[in-house]
């Protein structure tokens, strides 16, 4: 087996995967507050990164949520405070620069 014809491939995938969205080291500021809002917030029910499951079984992991609805139509609900949800949920009510941050951080990690 010839290894140089494997080097392309392995760099593809390392690529891939440093690119993967990691909203706590972002360069974006909006994405960061999102995600430190959400781990403050949200972390100790949902699965807030790109991977695991969430400490609540009735909550659906954060990169799952466009599989519901669309992320980017929560903000008006995020301002007038969101009582959907789990049962275990308690409302939130952010500022409009707070839910634009926070959904700046759910699309960052969305799956497709």
């Amino acid at each position: 087996m010839r290894f140089d014809r494997l080097i392309p491939p392995i760099a593809l995938l390392t690529a891939a995967c440093a690119s993967s969205p990691d909203p706590s080291t972002s360069q974006d500021p909006g994405i960061v507050h999102g995600y430190d809002m959400a781990r403050q917030y949200c972390a100790s029910c949902h699965a807030i990164g790109t991977s695991g499951s969430s400490p609540h079984s009735g909550a659906i992991p954060f990169r799952k949520l466009s599989t519901l609805y669309p992320v980017d139509s929560i903000g008006e609900s995020l301002v007038e405070g969101l009582m959907t949800g789990h049962p275990d949920m308690p409302e939130y009510q952010f500022s409009a620069e707070a839910a634009d941050d926070f959904i700046a951080y759910l699309e960052s990690i969305q799956q497709n």
